[in-house]
């Protein structure tokens, strides 16, 4: 009997011991995030304009899994955007259609770590629905009214790549600022087709459609994203790149037609 007891006494004693060291060694066993950091307030996110869908949703997201924040965005050209945060926008979080614009912020010694690419994205002709020019390929644009994006805005620089790539000279009929501007002509009629990207067809298919072209794969734009230095919101900004990261954003983005890395 006193064997028994001196036993059960012994397990006892080894069980304590066991949950006492669980304890020690993990201090977030009862709270996992009770050493995070406090994540709430606004989160300003300047982003292209081809984000414009995929980001509205997952600020969306990020709101629920963040209770007591919210995210404001200012989507537009990359390269205005870039202007306005090197002329002090107060910025958290930016995310750029190509590593050129982005390096207009890095170069100015505004960005709080390196950027990362974190999407790609790759051309379309849109045209109106139905393809009433029947508009099979980049030489076709040469009998075609067409609008292209500005030569500073990424998806104006993408275009200029592929065409060079098929061998077709254009006088575009119209030089948009951003993508959305560039894609509005097409639906409003007032050119026969634009070069944007895919992303952006996909999310106007109701309006219009897309032609794909090979050249495409020569001019796929990386899309770099990065907090900044001095964000006035640090640990929101870290938040949402951290939430970019997930797989509910990846299914998100890949949904909209983006690549991811």
């Amino acid at each position: 009997m006193r064997s028994a007891r001196s036993l059960l006494a012994a397990t006892a004693v080894l069980a304590l011991a066991a949950a006492l060291s669980a304890c020690t060694a993990n201090p977030t066993s009862n709270n996992g995030t009770q050493n995070a950091p406090k994540v709430d307030g606004t989160v300003t996110v300047f982003a292209a304009a081809s984000l414009k869908e995929s980001f509205t949703e997952l600020g969306k997201r990020f709101e629920a899994a963040y209770p007591g924040t919210k995210v404001t965005f200012n989507f537009g050209g990359s390269s205005a955007l870039a202007q306005s945060i090197v002329s002090g926008a107060p910025v958290d979080v930016f995310a750029a259609a190509s590593p050129a614009t982005m390096k207009t912020v890095t170069d100015a010694k505004l960005t709080g770590e390196d950027p990362r690419v974190f999407v790609r994205n790759t051309l379309e002709i849109a045209v109106a629905k139905g393809n009433p020019k029947h508009i099979a390929a980049l030489k076709d644009l040469g009998g075609a009214k067409t609008a292209l994006c500005a030569k500073e805005v990424p998806c104006g620089a993408a275009a200029i790549t592929a065409l060079k790539a098929a061998g077709v000279e254009l006088t575009p009929a119209t030089y948009e600022q951003d993508v959305k501007g560039a894609l509005t002509k097409v639906e409003l009629g007032e050119v026969d087709a634009s070069l944007v990207y895919r992303t952006d067809v996909k999310a106007d298919a109701a309006k219009i459609d897309g032609v794909e072209f090979p050249e495409a794969a020569q001019a796929v734009n990386d899309y770099p994203v990065v907090a900044l230095g001095k964000a006035p919101n640090s640990n929101g900004a870290a938040a949402f790149l951290g939430y970019l990261n997930s797989m509910d954003a990846r299914n998100v983005l890949t949904e909209a037609g983006f690549q991811v890395p």
